[in-house]
């Protein structure tokens, strides 16, 4: 693995994609740091043509940061994730390279909440139908097939902190809510537990998804749980879109199965804004279709801008790794007038101490060092007094664990 090394520029490069929230360039630029903002996501081929020279990435949700991508990234140290999800990035190549990933796991979560009970309300009380109606001229004033919520069971399947944030509003509108979740996770006020994802189905008025895109979750929710749903149920996603099978989706609204659906989010989506958008949902009356806006208000891109951007400024600057996605979290207050050496490193026994003893040899005193540990790597942050010789950084720099050494002044 080829050792890379970077020491604090005057200008930090940073390359902006999707239309990230100003905040996030006025806050890099409040440290001097050189910005560049595109509007929409690049492929594989058009990143690797631009990330040479680039120290910051920012990304949302389109753009597909893989290993080679990452292989062509010079000088990359930090990649920002601009929204919740980071199954766009492959973390294990951005952690054997040693850029740092960060995102913004809370942000946006009352942005899709809200849009959640929208869509629910909408669907339930069939507004998109009546709207659509009004709009070609037709007064259909009728209660058929119109309801409340109140007293309907929802059923979300992923508890994290969207789900649980709409379980909470949920219950507050009079609905009735079940989840399940892989994981062991407290259920909040009179939230129930199912076992199985079957029991779930089986019981709930509506069904909403709020899981991640791992891998593993591609086509996760297909015909066979389609069929498993109440009739006349409904069903959202806003979640990632290859995790149901969106041809199963159109079969089970076109058979009567379901009485409509809300999706938010797509296997294949348009690069940009104004580009065509294709699925098989298109033309269904009974299906609400938004284009991945779950986190996009103005308060929670702003809110994101501002969070992600500050991970990755704190990250050059003082090397500090709290909440990064991928790499042990290490926080060290600065001590003014010292020398800060980040030491990223194969976590294997005695690394510590061998970092140490090279300080000791070269008489450099060691004002403050915290290290951490997460799977294969270690993350060790060391405050030395200015003046030390160059072989102190050759020999940290030499050493057979090291991933990535970094100097901050």
């Amino acid at each position: 693995m080829e050792r890379k090394t970077m020491t604090e520029q005057p200008k930090v490069r940073v390359l902006l994609l999707e239309s990230i929230h100003p905040d996030a360039v006025s806050r890099l630029e409040e440290d001097g740091f050189q910005v560049e903002s595109l509007r929409n996501a690049l492929d594989e081929v058009e990143l690797i043509e631009r990330i040479s020279g680039v120290n910051l990435l920012g990304i949302r949700s389109k753009t597909q940061v893989t290993a080679k991508v990452l292989e062509a990234a010079d000088k990359l140290v930090g990649i920002g994730a601009f929204c919740i999800g980071t199954d766009q990035i492959d973390l294990a190549a951005a952690s054997a390279g040693g850029v740092a990933v960060f995102n913004a796991p809370f942000s946006n979560t009352r942005s899709v909440v809200e849009l959640a009970i929208a869509e629910i309300i909408a669907l339930t009380r069939r507004l998109t139908e009546k709207n659509a109606l009004m709009h070609a001229g037709v007064w259909d004033k009728s209660a058929d097939g119109a309801h409340e919520i109140r007293g309907r069971r929802l059923g979300i399947i992923g508890y994290g902190n969207i789900g649980t944030q709409l379980s909470v509003l949920a219950e507050n509108l009079g609905m009735s809510v079940s989840f399940y979740d892989t994981s062991d996770k407290l259920a909040l006020s009179n939230a129930h537990r199912c076992a199985s994802l079957d029991e779930l189905l089986e019981s709930s008025d509506i069904v909403t998804m709020h899981v991640d895109g791992r891998p593993g979750n591609a086509g996760f929710f297909g015909a066979e749980q389609f069929a498993k749903m109440r009739p006349g149920s409904l069903f959202l996603n806003l979640s990632r879109g290859i995790v149901v099978d969106h041809l199963a989706l159109r079969d089970a609204l076109k058979s009567g199965r379901l009485a409509g659906a809300a999706v938010d989010v797509f296997p294949a989506e348009p690069k940009g804004r104004g580009d065509e958008f294709l699925s098989e949902l298109r033309g269904l009356p009974n299906v609400i279709l938004t284009p991945h806006i779950g986190g996009s208000t103005e308060e929670a891109q702003s809110d994101i801008g501002g969070f992600v951007a500050n991970k990755l400024a704190k990250f050059v600057t003082e090397g500090n790794t709290s909440l990064s996605v991928n790499l042990p979290g290490v926080t060290l207050p600065e001590l003014p007038g010292m020398h800060r050496i980040v030491h990223m490193h194969k976590n294997t026994p005695g690394v510590l101490a061998q970092v140490n003893r090279i300080l000791a040899e070269h008489n450099v005193n060691v004002e403050g060092q915290m290290l951490s540990t997460r799977g294969e790597y270690g993350y060790l942050i060391t405050d030395i007094a200015r003046g030390y010789p160059d072989e102190v950084l050759d020999q940290l720099r030499d050493m057979e664990q090291t991933v990535r050494l970094r100097v901050l002044n």
